[in-house]
């Protein structure tokens, strides 16, 4: 590493906030004592974290989820504890020993160290400063155990003085929630597509089966199995895109702005040169605020992403809900796809299987919304120069992107991949349906068919034969129009067409009737 270019600030000796010889606890494992502004406190002898995270443990047992559930997180509160470290190393604040070390310590924890000891609860107070105590209590006591010190000996490198060095919880805090979410939105991206190009090999499967298309739960034209399932894919690809679009929201961070925006007790270059290692550490293209005190306080960017993630969540629950209606039955209902049973649906009716893979897509949708909720009241409820309630918010969001990426992978894997076509269901249902007529009508006129469709209703017969039968149409013509590649519009007509003349329609109604 490069000599510092100024002095290093003098840190005052804390020693004395250790205990020499550690003492046990109640169950008999030894302790070590550290101290804050508060008192002293016992702290398990091997545990990382400290003083500040014991005090968090006591006020903040809501959730019962430690941070490390969100491993992302992690990564990207190491990230910028890295990244500050080289940025104060380059401004010339921090002594190039430690700066080594807290780099040394970070590293660790993202190549996937430690993440047990970040304890503090998903749920907390105080804007996030438990995380951040807790981040900057567990690299300060790995880089002293790589210098060859007990855990607690902060006289050689402290948390606060050191690994905290130009940043305070306001700007750091943010500015990993925006990194672990970019990270969070890679693997949620990775698992759409994998879940759009199952759905489009589906729609490739069952290109040639021909099905009844439905509006307002009513039979309406033919289409094709493999159109209904290319339009799922397509509706996964566009919901790939705008999350992607998403990025930018995520990219414009506030390190440097420690307590309010202001940048007091970070050096003047410390921003430029901390977004500059932060981006080459993480390879993503973050970049300053121009407004320090706007982003400080500003939650808008969370709103918008949760925003794109409820609507990514629930069109796919609209997915879902088709899925559960097509394969229903399998006797009294649509029954025109089977899915992969997964498991006894009933403990009371033998053989029943539920199509619970949808259904566990469709919570996690109602869940999504529901945060969405919630990260929407958070923003709101911000005040003056800081929203308090951003652990909410990252918990909301990247619980959502968790139980989303997950949702995906299970959905293909256990449902889509899976997923045949009843085609002898399906074919009968086309056969005897009237809105196969429609394709006709430019042939036969409406009148005929309104009689023809008429009949159908009536006797349940198939409509080819019924035209035939009516001699409005040879077997051939009929046969022709009512192609599979005709039925779904796959093969267009474009030739003016002639319409069958009145005798014929009378003929189509006294058949009818």
């Amino acid at each position: 590493m490069d000599e510092p270019k100024t002095t290093p600030i003098p840190v005052i000796d804390s020693s004395e906030n250790v205990s020499d010889v550690p003492t046990p606890t109640a169950d008999g494992r030894p302790t070590r004592v550290e101290t804050d502004s508060l008192g002293s406190r016992e702290i398990p002898a091997d545990a990382y974290w400290g003083v500040h995270t014991s005090r968090a443990l006591e006020n903040f047992p809501i959730a019962k989820r430690p941070i490390s559930v969100y491993p992302d997180l992690i990564v990207a509160l190491a990230s910028v504890k890295q990244a500050a470290a080289r940025a104060n190393l380059e401004i010339g604040v921090l002594e190039p020993h430690k700066a080594e070390l807290i780099d040394r310590a970070c590293q660790l924890i993202i190549d996937g160290r430690f993440h047990d000891q970040f304890v503090v609860g998903v749920m907390q107070g105080g804007a996030g400063t438990s995380t951040n105590m807790n981040a900057n209590e567990v690299i300060a006591n790995v880089a002293l155990e790589l210098d060859g010190h007990e855990k607690g000996d902060y006289a050689h490198l402290h948390p606060l003085d050191d690994v905290n060095r130009s940043q305070s919880t306001n700007d750091t805090y943010p500015t990993a929630i925006k990194i672990g979410l970019t990270f969070a939105l890679g693997h949620l991206l990775d698992e759409l597509a994998l879940l759009r190009d199952s759905f489009a090999h589906k729609a490739a499967e069952f290109r040639n089966i021909l099905k009844v298309g439905r509006t307002q739960l009513q039979d309406a034209v033919p289409m094709t199995l493999g159109q209904e399932f290319h339009g799922f894919a397509t509706t996964l690809t566009e919901d790939h895109a705008r999350l992607t679009e998403t990025k930018w929201l995520l990219a414009e961070i506030n390190l440097g702005a420690t307590a309010i925006g202001t940048g007091i007790t970070a050096d003047p270059g410390y921003a430029a040169a901390a977004v500059r290692h932060l981006n080459a550490i993480t390879g993503l293209n973050l970049e300053t605020a121009p407004d320090l005190i706007e982003s400080t306080s500003d939650a808008g960017a969370f709103m918008s992403f949760s925003g794109s993630l409820k609507r990514s969540a629930i069109k796919l629950s609209k997915i879902c809900n088709d899925l559960r209606l097509l394969s229903s039955g399998p006797q009294a209902g649509l029954g025109e796809i089977n899915l992969p049973a997964r498991q006894a649906g009933s403990s009371i009716m033998p053989g029943k299987v539920n199509p619970v893979i949808p259904e566990v897509v469709n919570q996690v949708a109602f869940s999504v919304a529901g945060a969405d909720v919630t990260v929407t009241m958070a923003a709101e409820g911000g005040q003056l120069q800081l929203n308090a309630f951003e652990p909410v918010i990252a918990h909301s969001l990247l619980q959502s992107i968790t139980w989303m990426a997950q949702a995906f992978r299970t959905l293909r894997i256990n449902c889509v991949d899976g997923i045949t076509a009843n085609e002898e269901r399906l074919g009968a249902m086309v056969g005897s349906s009237v809105g196969v007529i429609t394709a006709l009508t430019p042939h036969i006129g409406y009148a005929a068919a309104a009689a023809l469709a008429k009949s159908a209703l009536l006797t349940g017969r198939n409509v080819a034969d019924l035209v035939v039968e009516a001699k409005l149409m040879s077997r051939e013509e009929v046969t022709r129009l009512l192609s599979p590649a005709r039925l779904s519009g796959l093969e267009v007509i474009t030739t003016a067409i002639p319409v069958i003349q009145a005798d014929a329609i009378a003929e189509a109604r006294e058949d009818g009737d």
